[in-house]
């Protein structure tokens, strides 16, 4: 998978309230890829994007399931005390054929639109 094949997905990501960059990057083997970024939890957003993001990406519905995984990923917090700045968040997918480039497109889909105007994530009760 070509270096430039994440630049999607990484552009949609920096729009995503509460998201924190740097990204990591890699192509594990032919069968598995991921990306891994912070979520600033302090965000008043950050839960929003942490349903959305599970929602869309790990259960959409049973019909309708992508080959994507959203986590979250930590060292053990004996290691570095617990603080939420090492927590980490990861889409991984595995199938080769689904590429960063259609998440980038599925979530711009699915997310709230424009994705980085923030009050488009607050629903209709606030």
């Amino acid at each position: 998978m070509a270096k430039h094949s994440f630049q999607a997905l990484e552009a949609f990501l920096e729009r995503v309230p509460g998201i924190v960059l740097p990204i990591g990057k890699s192509k594990e083997n032919e069968k598995l890829w991921w990306v891994k970024f912070g979520i600033n939890i302090q965000h008043p957003l950050a839960w929003n994007v942490v349903q959305e993001f599970g929602h869309v990406l790990n259960y959409i519905a049973v019909e309708e399931r992508l080959p994507t995984i959203f986590m979250p990923v930590s060292p053990p917090p004996y290691m570095n005390g617990g603080p939420e700045q090492f927590l980490s968040w990861v889409i991984e997918a595995r199938d080769p054929s689904f590429t960063p480039g259609k998440v980038a497109e599925v979530l711009e889909g699915r997310l709230p639109r424009p994705v980085d105007d923030e009050s488009q994530w607050k629903g209709n009760d606030t």
